[in-house]
């Protein structure tokens, strides 16, 4: 059976965790009494999701960054040295949502590029950095169904989830012998500020059974974090129970 109080005293970074899966990530990890860092773009969404942390967990940290920015990366990965001491787990979150090609400006579609991948290698990359010494930790990609379905109107997303897909299933098989584990979660819709519809709305999809909540990929998380050594959780594809695709 898996022990949910190996999470205790875990340096975990969230990226994204400011708001929706990453939040409720953050939040679900800290009350486990894991050390968590998160980071977000914007400052009013970083004050509101401290206080959530704080009243979840003693030892939480937040701090304003980009993704797709190397030196934003860099700074968050100093914060983390400095904060945590160490690092165990990385759960890459943070993305954007994206329409199709042919109805963005390149400069729109190359900055979801740089967030929704880039950002998810050079994290992955600073955390093995800090991993291999010790010959132990956990990165955990959060991906997208989209990498499957590819919806129509939605190639910059799709794109950049499919990449996402091949680059974590390539690297646990890179970093597995340095004692690494790499594991992908895959949503299905998930009430979240990435949605079209209204928080209520959202509410409502969520009771018939049409949308997930964050929660839920939280919990999903938190169950391949506590299996035992010998066990991987490589991919998990979570969908509402009504959601056809």
């Amino acid at each position: 059976m898996s022990d949910r109080t190996q999470l205790a005293e875990k340096r975990v970074l969230v990226t994204g965790g400011t708001t929706g899966i990453g939040r409720a990530t953050a939040i679900l990890l800290a009350s486990q009494g894991a050390h968590v860092l998160i980071f977000g773009r914007h400052e009013k969404e970083l004050t509101d999701a401290m206080s959530d942390l704080q009243f979840a967990g003693k030892n939480v940290h937040g701090m304003t960054a980009d993704a797709s920015r190397i030196e934003d990366v860099r700074r968050v990965f100093k914060e983390v040295d400095a904060k945590l001491g160490r690092l165990d787990i990385l759960i890459n979150n943070a993305a954007l949502g994206a329409d199709g090609l042919a109805n963005m400006k390149y400069e729109d579609w190359e900055y979801v590029v740089r967030s929704n991948l880039i950002g998810y290698m050079s994290c992955a990359q600073e955390a093995i950095n800090r991993m291999r010494p010790r010959k132990s930790g956990h990165i955990i990609h959060v991906g997208s169904m989209s990498a499957d379905v590819r919806e129509k109107d939605s190639s910059v997303y799709v794109a950049t989830k499919s990449a996402v897909q091949g680059f974590t299933e390539a690297l646990r098989k890179e970093v597995n012998e340095l004692g690494i584990k790499v594991s992908l979660i895959e949503p299905g819709s998930v009430g979240t500020d990435m949605q079209e519809e209204s928080p209520e709305e959202q509410r409502e999809k969520e009771s018939r059974g049409e949308m997930l909540m964050a929660e839920d990929i939280a919990r999903c998380i938190e169950y391949c974090l506590v299996q035992p050594e010998r066990c991987d959780v490589v991919v998990v594809q979570i969908r509402p129970h009504l959601q056809p695709i």
